[in-house]
């Protein structure tokens, strides 16, 4: 048999036609678009990242956005994870950086499913906003405006040992317990934050509405002073920590005084507090200035995800 026996028929190649190539490239493109669909979903708590994985692990075709997503790509779409603690999971979770999540194994299914339900990355899509600031900001004005104006944000309820004031309503302004109640919450684990104001009466914020609010996918906001935000964050760090900062420290003042509600003494300690108070914006996910209520109480709805009704 001659060599032209075994030659490949006239006129083929071993490499494939440029049409091949142009529909090889437009489909990897269109492949890469679904991709960064799935992670600005997550991104923008549409869907959560053990959603994602849950819809590759359900499914054959590894041709799905969900299952050829690399799985680092998935973690840092994670608006509480860079990509420094996307790292450190992947090491812990003994996970290649080249693997995709349909790619896992069954151990490492298990692993990345327990890491995410750990951090409260699984189903529940809600999302907790802690609204915080220095005193005379505003915090109070713009909560009030959201709760008018915007009935579908939840907003949280504090629990407190002091007596009702004149027109405020159980279970929308405060929970009204006793001191024994609210030791047996303490003890029962029930609060995400609590404390002592002012040497008197007792505060907290109940876990139970909250973790059934964002169970069924509900966001919550919650208004507090800047101790309580900081536990709330070391109790849920996935919380999103939004600061509400004055225009400026002049009008702070100026609205301080102006509320006339303290002595001057008890001016004086206040506006030194917000001086400390003003310097912990650094701490927090999101700064609003709060130069106009209803402007500023749009922008804090925004991050809730929430529309105007």
């Amino acid at each position: 048999m001659s060599d032209d026996a075994t030659a490949a028929p006239r006129g083929s190649s071993t490499n494939p036609p440029d049409v091949d190539r142009v529909a090889a490239a437009r489909a990897a493109v269109a492949a890469r678009r679904a991709r960064a669909v799935v992670k600005r979903d997550v991104a923008e708590r549409r869907r959560s990242p053990l959603a994602v994985a849950e819809t590759a692990w359900a499914s054959d075709d590894a041709r799905i956005p969900e299952s050829s997503l690399r799985v680092r790509e998935l973690l840092t779409s994670i608006p509480s994870v860079g990509p420094l603690r996307a790292d450190r999971a992947m090491a812990e979770l003994g996970i290649a950086a080249s693997k995709r999540v349909g790619g896992l194994g069954v151990r490492q299914r298990t692993k990345l499913r327990t890491w995410l339900q750990d951090r409260g990355l699984g189903q529940r899509t809600g999302r907790l906003v802690v609204l915080a600031g220095p005193t005379a900001v505003g915090k109070g004005t713009v909560s009030r405006h959201i709760r008018e104006q915007y009935p579908d944000v939840l907003l949280s309820v504090s629990a407190t040992t002091r007596a009702p004031r004149p027109g405020e309503i159980e279970g929308e302004h405060y929970y009204f317990v006793s001191d024994a109640d609210f030791d047996r919450m303490i003890a029962d684990d029930e609060f995400l934050e609590w404390a002592t104001v002012h040497n008197a009466s007792r505060y907290g914020t109940p876990r139970g509405p909250i973790d059934a609010a964002l169970a069924t996918g509900r966001s919550v906001l919650l208004e507090i002073d800047l101790q309580g935000a900081r536990a709330v964050k070391r109790s849920m760090p996935e919380a999103l920590l939004v600061f509400l900062s004055p225009p400026t420290w002049e009008e702070l003042v100026r609205r301080l005084i102006g509320r006339g509600t303290e002595s001057s003494e008890e001016q004086a300690r206040r506006l030194e507090t917000a001086k400390v108070e003003l310097a912990a914006v650094g701490e927090f996910d999101v700064e609003v200035v709060n130069d106009e209520v209803g402007r500023a109480a749009a922008e804090v709805v925004a991050q809730l995800d929430v529309g105007a009704v």
